[in-house]
């Protein structure tokens, strides 16, 4: 299981090879790529700047990780995150789940994403022009993650 939170930008692909190579008990492979989106609410998105606390982060991230395995049978799991300046169409997260069947491997995603949305400690500003706009937390998503509390 892997957690990398980093400012360069990561190879779908690649990163998928690299988790599945040789591991054939594995029956279903899900994938979550997030990208930077051109609009937010109503405004226009032409920049993104993420910021995180270094060791925070990567301790929460590996906590979720852990958390997702105890919960479900999972051969590999891979969450990266990026931090940094993105503009619109940049790939911002990377969420992977193998399992030897494909219902864990798809409630494992779900919740790493649902998750990674509320729980991570991450501060995204929005910037459009003159426009800046840190971005508030959103009820649907802790709606998306109180599925998941137990």
């Amino acid at each position: 299981m892997t957690v990398r939170v980093q400012r360069e930008d990561f190879d779908t692909a690649a990163e998928l090879e690299r988790l599945t190579a040789g591991n054939t008990r594995i029956g279903a492979v899900v994938t979550f790529t997030g990208l930077v989106r051109d609009f937010a609410d109503a405004a226009g998105v032409q920049r993104m700047t993420l910021e995180h606390y270094p060791g925070m982060t990567q301790r929460q991230l590996e906590a979720l990780v852990a958390e997702a395995q105890q919960r479900w049978s999972l051969d590999g799991c891979l969450v990266i995150h990026r931090f940094g300046e993105l503009a619109p169409g940049d790939r911002i997260v990377l969420v992977i789940t193998t399992s030897a069947h494909r219902q864990a491997a798809y409630d494992a995603s779900a919740f790493l994403v649902d998750w990674l949305k509320t729980k991570a400690p991450f501060w995204k500003l929005e910037e459009n022009g003159a426009d800046r706009r840190w971005v508030e937390a959103k009820a649907s998503d802790d709606e998306a993650a109180a599925r998941w509390r137990r």
